[in-house]
């Protein structure tokens, strides 16, 4: 599994408007500086955040975006699953039942099912707080 230029985006953006929450809004042009990211790139991806309800678009002079949410509500899984889809290594893990036709006599069924899990057991447990509480050691996201 890979995960794309928008995932890895969504996350940063995330965890910018986080950092820099002063209680106002902010702008996406001033994101896309300070991550040096593309602007119209990052305005696909707020399009989704905000459909979500993961980020409130204000329009105006003083404009731009802020969580909805406290940086602990949001998961990596959560911003992943929302910009990529399905995070699961093997297209039969995809849905909440696996309806492949082979599932019963698969050898390597439980392969899959362990690195999904651990997939899971990773990118739902890190929040947006615990990623800025990791970065205050120095780390540039």
């Amino acid at each position: 599994m890979k995960i794309s230029t928008k995932g890895r985006y969504a996350v940063r953006l995330m965890v910018d408007l986080a950092q820099n929450d002063n209680g106002g809004n902010i702008s996406l042009k001033d994101i896309a500086k300070r991550q040096n990211l593309s602007l119209k790139y990052l305005e696909q991806i707020i399009t989704v955040l905000t459909r979500a309800g993961y980020v409130i678009s204000t329009r105006g002079s003083n404009g731009g975006y802020r969580l909805t949410h406290k940086p602990e509500y949001y998961t990596v899984g959560m911003i992943l699953r929302l910009t990529e889809g399905s995070l699961a290594p093997v297209s039969c893990l995809d849905g909440d039942v696996n309806t492949c036709e082979r599932r019963e006599n698969c050898g390597t069924l439980f392969i899959w099912e362990e690195l999904y899990k651990a997939i899971c057991g990773v990118v739902d447990n890190i929040t947006i707080a615990d990623i800025i509480n990791k970065s205050a050691d120095n780390y540039i996201i």
